[in-house]
């Protein structure tokens, strides 16, 4: 469990990056952390990859580097019923106190314990930084041990970050049984998600979120899974220990309002300068589709939102072929250096080119996982994948993608990429 040291979506990534199992010799650690550092302005995503545990940002980064993408109904009080499920009351919409506190994780986590149904609790953690607080401690009902976090801080009202906490995760790139983004009657937004803790759901460990964010920007996170601890402990549960009425009483529960509420707001949640879309047009799905081979059908692919990471899934006849982009600017020099080593292959415009051929998601035998890395002089870089599956987490569908090394080159290094002066 984290500690105030330690950014818990560094360390999830770090996990992810572990679970692509990519083999190249580069600290991906060390390239998480700057990769995350590079993106903070895109901490929307952050949100999406610590409560699902494997978005398409975080597979992407397994490829060597940063790749970044661009991504309740009242204040519930616990009462217990025959049932024991709590049941939630309306309240009038939060507003952020003039002076603004981080509540410390000894007290987050009094107000956890206090929220909890009846049951005994153990390994107890929390802490608090700068704009957020933690609390995190291990639950048993009765059926089994389970670990429960919770997470506090403001977001900017209004702004991305705020609209993506809370809408449900592509299932392109996240195995769920079920998901909700609600709006409820205060005007917070509400996420319910039952999902695993592993991109496959290969370990058959659970992990069920809630995530609110309330008119003021105050966002409560919470997660639980079936299990002692979120990784390398054995599953001791069928299901976590809060049905999704639980989560949301908690999530909606008045003691994590006002403190959410009265956080400092976080500064790297305003929006960015608006310096213009990172792909032409936008679009990284739109430009991808009309550089795909004639002839391929192309059967699925990302919004029309999607810029600077999109994907299309191909069908040439012989199985479906999951292809995605990352489109990135002014990428640092000395992570270049690594990425794009001596052995680089040098276009005559200056462009560097890497490839690589690669296993894909672990867990599933046979996934393939081709990939050009290509940068240009301005430090524009563009990533292809291609997978020989629909998905990355799900079995094969053919033996290689369906797009040849040479075409993803060609691709990568496509002018469609770069604005048209």
């Amino acid at each position: 469990m984290p500690d105030a040291d330690h950014d818990p979506f560094e360390e999830r990534l770090a996990d992810v990056l572990r679970d692509t199992g990519t083999a190249f010799a580069t600290d991906q650690q060390t390239l998480a952390a700057r990769g995350e550092a590079h993106g903070r302005r895109l901490r929307a995503r952050r949100r999406a990859a610590a409560v699902v545990g494997g978005a398409a940002a975080v597979a992407l980064v397994g490829l060597g580097g940063p790749l970044l993408l661009p991504g309740g109904q009242g204040d519930g009080v616990r009462q217990r019923s025959a049932a024991g499920s709590p049941s939630v009351r309306a309240t009038a919409p939060a507003t952020a106190p003039a002076a603004a506190t981080v509540m410390s994780g000894d007290e987050l986590l009094r107000i956890l314990e206090k929220l909890l149904p009846e049951g005994r609790i153990s390994g107890k953690d929390g802490g608090s930084r700068d704009h957020e607080s933690y609390a995190n401690l291990v639950y048993d009902d009765g059926d089994g041990e389970a670990a429960v976090a919770v997470f506090l801080n403001r977001l900017q009202p209004g702004g991305l970050e705020t609209r993506q906490t809370t809408e449900c995760p592509d299932s392109m790139f996240i195995v769920y049984d079920s998901c909700t983004s609600t709006k409820l009657s205060d005007g917070s937004a509400l996420m319910l998600l039952k999902g695993y803790e592993y991109p496959n759901s290969r370990s058959g460990t659970k992990r069920w979120t809630a995530d609110l964010v309330t008119p003021a920007g105050g966002h409560i996170g919470i997660q639980e899974w079936n299990s002692a601890t979120e990784k390398d402990s054995p599953v001791t549960r069928e299901q976590p220990p809060l049905d999704l009425a639980q989560l949301k009483a908690l999530a909606t529960a008045h003691e994590l309002r006002a403190a959410a509420d009265a956080q400092p707001l976080d500064d790297l949640s305003a929006p960015a300068p608006d310096q213009g879309p990172i792909t032409p047009g936008g679009s990284i799905s739109a430009v991808l589709s009309r550089l795909v081979p004639q002839g391929t059908k192309i059967v699925r692919k990302s919004g029309p939102d999607d810029d600077g990471f999109g994907y299309v899934v191909l069908d040439d006849g012989r199985g479906a072929c999951l292809v995605q982009v990352n489109v990135q600017l002014d990428t640092e020099g000395d992570l270049n250096d690594e990425l794009f080593g001596p052995d680089a292959e040098v276009l005559p415009d200056g462009t560097k080119v890497v490839t690589r051929r690669q296993s894909g998601e672990k867990g599933i035998p046979g996934i393939v996982w081709w990939s050009v890395d290509t940068i240009r002089p301005d430090g524009r870089r563009v990533v292809i994948s291609a997978f020989n599956s629909g998905a990355q987490n799900t079995p094969p569908t053919r033996k290689v993608p369906a797009l040849t090394m040479k075409q993803l080159q060609a691709i990568a290094t496509d002018p469609a990429w770069h604005p048209q002066n």
